[in-house]
């Protein structure tokens, strides 16, 4: 039975488990994103989220409230200066977990738990705004000349571009194919000069 069982101990000791944690959480404050496995991740989320919170409110309370859960005072400069600005507007939610599969070893299940704002793959800010055509074909169904003329021009830079990189590559094998050929003849006179007695 599981009556009362609110935490996972995750076969630690409180201690253990308390520096476990501090530890992941400073890992993933610094590289954003780290693999562990899905019950670990989820202790993980329950125990920084509440922190990258009080991140919001840049206050000496709240740096010494960080710095008790994660002992580590870089990071938690790095936290009020590059990660609270970009979790300001976000309301919670601040980790997402990503399954993995099975681990090898063990067939734990993996998973990678990242902080949502530093994933420019899922993100939305470079997102492109789209826009409802209408069937009439008023100014922004046709083209204008400057459009066409700029897109024209970026078209010919880029075949100039590749055309340059091939002769480039040619030139290179060329000259690759000259020196080896000059070495080869190199060793081929060093042979035959070794091969007469003295």
């Amino acid at each position: 039975m599981r009556h009362g069982k609110k935490h996972n101990h995750l076969g630690r000791q409180t201690a253990h488990r308390k520096a476990m944690l501090s530890n992941m959480a400073t890992s993933l404050l610094l590289h954003k994103r780290i693999n562990t496995t899905v019950q670990k991740a989820k202790a993980l989320r329950v125990y920084v989220e509440p922190i990258l919170t009080r991140s919001k409110t840049d206050s000496t309370h709240s740096r010494r409230e960080a710095f008790k859960h994660l002992q580590d005072k870089e990071i938690v400069t790095a936290l009020f200066r590059d990660i609270a600005p970009k979790i300001a507007n976000r309301p919670g939610g601040y980790t997402r977990i990503i399954r993995l599969g099975n681990r090898l070893g063990d067939n734990a299940e993996m998973c990678m738990i990242e902080l949502v704002d530093f994933n420019e793959l899922y993100s939305n800010d470079g997102a492109k705004k789209t826009t409802r055509r209408s069937r009439r074909g008023g100014s922004g169904a046709k083209k204008t000349e400057e459009t066409a003329i700029a897109e024209d021009s970026v078209e010919a830079t880029e075949e100039a571009t590749t055309e340059a990189v091939v002769e480039e590559t040619v030139e290179a094998v060329e000259e690759i194919s000259e020196e080896t050929q000059d070495s080869a003849e190199e060793a081929a006179e060093e042979n035959t000069d070794g091969d007469k007695p003295a």
